[in-house]
């Protein structure tokens, strides 16, 4: 399939349209999970279906099966969302108990181990450069999306995390817009993490809610 080669030159390097726009939308998600609103869901599943497309193009299976994954929970976060407005009630932003925070690391680790050893022997994957990034990215980007669903506080944290490696596995992949947007990502993470923490005190108890 040739679009999903489309793109431009910059600087010497080949810009995959698909990764651009993906890019520009899963910074909007960002934004939009700041800001608590419902449209933060149908914006994810439009960014993860262009990034796939991109990861697909780049060769980059822990990529392409994120953006499956995100495809995925962003429909499970949207009902969520959803059902908590048709209901009357608030979307409660709130910090994670020590009891999730366990599961949450645990999962983490556990789901690093296991789809890594998935990329290393099934070679047809064609993981080429460490599994293990890949399958941390995967995992971990799976962990922090379903606690966003949740409206855990922590999922900004485990956002911080996935960061760390994700920029350096998309420049070795060659994906540079997604190198560029991971590190902007780290930026809005920490802004969103602050934000949503305030959220989570008492006293903002008043203002947890979905908007539009």
């Amino acid at each position: 399939m040739n679009w999903l080669g489309a793109g431009f030159s910059l600087f010497g390097e080949h810009v995959l349209w698909t990764d651009l726009v993906g890019n520009v939308l899963s910074l909007a998600v960002v934004w939009l999970a700041m800001r608590r609103t419902i449209w933060t869901w149908p914006v994810q599943f439009a960014g993860a279906a262009l990034l796939l497309a991109a990861s697909l193009h780049a060769h980059v299976p822990g990529n392409a099966l994120k953006q499956v994954l995100f495809g995925v929970l962003a429909i499970y976060g949207w009902a969520m969302w959803t059902r908590g407005r048709r209901g009357g009630g608030d979307l409660v932003v709130r910090k994670a108990t020590a009891r999730e925070r366990i599961v949450l690391l645990a999962a983490l680790a556990a789901g690093t181990v296991a789809v890594a050893q998935i990329f290393a022997h099934l070679t047809w994957l064609h993981v080429t450069w460490s599994p293990w990034a890949n399958a941390y990215i995967f995992v971990g980007s799976a962990a922090a999306t379903f606690a966003q669903s949740r409206a855990l506080v922590d999922f900004w944290i485990i956002w911080v995390l996935v960061d760390l490696v994700g920029v350096p596995l998309a420049l070795k992949s060659g994906l540079y817009v997604s190198g560029l947007v991971y590190g902007i990502f780290f930026v809005m993470v920490l802004a969103g993490f602050r934000n949503w923490l305030r959220e989570a005190n008492p006293q903002h108890s008043e203002s947890r809610t979905v908007t539009t």
